[in-house]
């Protein structure tokens, strides 16, 4: 699409390459201390699983060493990973919620 300019000259905007945001996935990661329910409502609270899917992922992360929350743009996940941690330390726990590119 062009632009006239104000004295009639005629400017070519230039198209410009949008590409999508590199996506996160969110993890969480297994230890010996953490409760499996708490593991749960972390699940529910802050990635919006029902009881049915957070069970399956904490499952995931106790069989596997890591289940994976989601994935999401930069920003958001690393906002998820530090509210997580935040609720685990403030719980008494040591879950770890790590990112990395998906």
């Amino acid at each position: 699409m062009a632009t006239k300019h104000e004295n009639g000259t005629v400017l070519e905007r230039e198209k410009q390459q949008l590409k999508p945001p590199s996506m996160y996935q969110v993890l969480l990661l297994n230890d010996d201390y953490t409760p499996m329910e708490f593991v749960v409502a972390i699940l529910q609270e802050y990635f919006s699983k029902d009881r049915e899917a957070a069970t399956q992922i904490m499952l995931k992360v106790h069989r596997d060493g890591k289940g994976m929350c989601g994935i999401y743009p930069k920003d958001i996940a690393s906002t998820k990973v530090e509210l997580v941690l935040t609720h685990a330390r403030k719980a008494g726990h040591p879950l770890q919620c790590v990112m990395e590119e998906a």
